[in-house]
């Protein structure tokens, strides 16, 4: 365990930061396994077909990554505040929301899985493919939640080392799996999702044992195992604002997704391409983000406001360097991410995919900025602005997709993230900085 309460806060923000990007990068990993193997075996239209689900899953599984990340902010408070008991009473909360949310969203996603496809108007061609990926994928949803609600419990306490370990646990057994199922047992795009939520299974087993053997603070009893309402509350008031700001985002991932499919299986493989680079732009930014979260919620409970400021300042500056250097690093080298996923595309899927480059890589500093501001704010147990800065991508997001596709055609639905970004960076900033002078004046409770 890691206390975060102690040393100089961007060293402590850093070193809590690294191992959580390099699980990101194996998380990443093995689910860009599954594209690259899907593209390189199956194809543009078995990979069109998959990159075209990305929106429902961050819709289904959004919902419950935003709902276990709010809960485990109660138990990071409590630790930092060293309310041992708080601790343990929060691991049995959260672990009954998670398991209940697993049951409601597997019975949802299934039940409206095909429906939703037909909604979003995805081409008949990807629709077999697409039903059969997610149908894998939903399925296995327990494990999904649980395993990231097992990652970020552990993370509360300061320790981002473990959830590494399971990343990479996971990583080799999806890729392992992926050969398997795709290439010898023949389930083709099926295959791909079963290999993940296989591997998740696995990574869930790990960190439960590792649980029960090295964290007394989440050792139970039968006597332990009860629900307060004041507890159920407290965690509520958290854990379920970050899931609907997950979902609202989605939302509006899904109005550009349908956007998208009026413009065929080109323009769709092209934003499946760079979605994924999307998200090598975007791991630094998110787990900074979440490092920010943890340190934030520590050093609340420890009642160390001035300390929160001086993270939080060199983060948003470490974060927008970042940003920029990969912007131009991915507009440079636009071929070789481009093909990293799709080595037999045609030249306009590779033509659409830099134009997606140029307009997003160019407001990516917009978006470190908004990983950073909103994950303080989440620390410090305020759920009200993040899910209004939610609200605010989910109107630009659909409104530009929306006007865009009209006026501009792929240009136009391109443009729609980024001023989703911005419109949530409006409603960030201000809150953020009426929190921070309530932090320096040691007035915030």
């Amino acid at each position: 365990m890691q206390d975060l309460t102690q040393g100089k806060p961007i060293r402590v923000i850093l070193r809590f930061t690294v191992p959580l990007l390099i699980g990101s990068f194996f998380q990443l990993a093995y689910n860009f396994a599954d594209s690259i193997i899907v593209g390189h075996t199956l194809g543009k239209v078995a990979f069109a077909s998959v990159g075209a689900t990305g929106s429902i899953v961050f819709l289904i599984l959004g919902f419950a990554q935003g709902l276990t990340s709010g809960l485990t902010i109660v138990t990071a408070q409590r630790f930092g505040a060293s309310d041992f008991d708080g601790v343990k009473k929060s691991f049995v909360h959260g672990l009954f929301y998670s398991l209940w949310v697993s049951l409601v969203l597997t019975v949802l996603a299934l039940t409206f899985l095909r429906p939703l496809l037909i909604f979003m108007q995805t081409p008949e061609e990807l629709l077999p493919h697409s039903q059969q990926f997610l149908t894998a994928i939903f399925g296995g949803t327990i494990f999904s939640v649980l395993f990231n609600y097992l990652s970020n419990l552990i993370r509360s306490l300061g320790d981002s080392t473990t959830p590494l370990i399971a990343l990479i646990i996971a990583c080799f057994i999806n890729i392992a799996l992926d050969f398997l199922f795709i290439l010898n047992v023949g389930l083709e795009v099926f295959g791909a999702g079963l290999a993940t939520i296989t591997a998740q299974a696995f990574s869930v087993l790990y960190l439960a044992i590792y649980i029960y053997k090295k964290i007394p603070y989440f050792h139970i009893t039968k006597a332990d195992i009860r629900l307060d309402r004041k507890n159920l509350i407290k965690h509520a008031q958290l854990g379920f604002p970050m899931a609907f700001q997950a979902s609202i985002i989605a939302i509006g991932a899904i109005t550009l997704q349908v956007m998208l499919n009026q413009l065929g299986t080109n323009a769709i493989a092209a934003q499946a391409i760079a979605s994924k680079t999307d998200q090598l732009a975007m791991l630094p930014m998110i787990n900074l983000g979440l490092a920010v979260s943890t340190f934030t919620a520590q050093n609340y409970g420890a009642r160390l406001y001035s300390r929160i400021l001086e993270g939080l300042k060199k983060a948003v500056l470490i974060d927008i360097a970042w940003a920029i250097i990969f912007a131009i690093l991915l507009v440079a080298a636009n071929r070789f991410f481009s093909r990293l996923f799709l080595a037999d595309g045609n030249q306009e899927v590779y033509s659409l995919a830099l134009v997606y480059y140029i307009i997003n890589g160019s407001c990516y500093w917009i978006l470190s900025i908004l990983f950073v501001l909103r994950s303080f704010i989440q620390g410090l147990g305020r759920g009200f602005v993040p899910t209004l800065a939610g609200i605010m991508e989910l109107v630009m997001r659909a409104g530009v997709a929306i006007a865009g596709l009209i006026y501009f055609g792929f240009y136009g639905v391109a443009a729609a993230n980024p001023a989703a970004w911005i419109g949530s960076v409006l409603v960030l900033v201000p809150s953020s900085i009426i929190l921070t002078r309530k932090l320096g004046q040691g007035q915030i409770e």
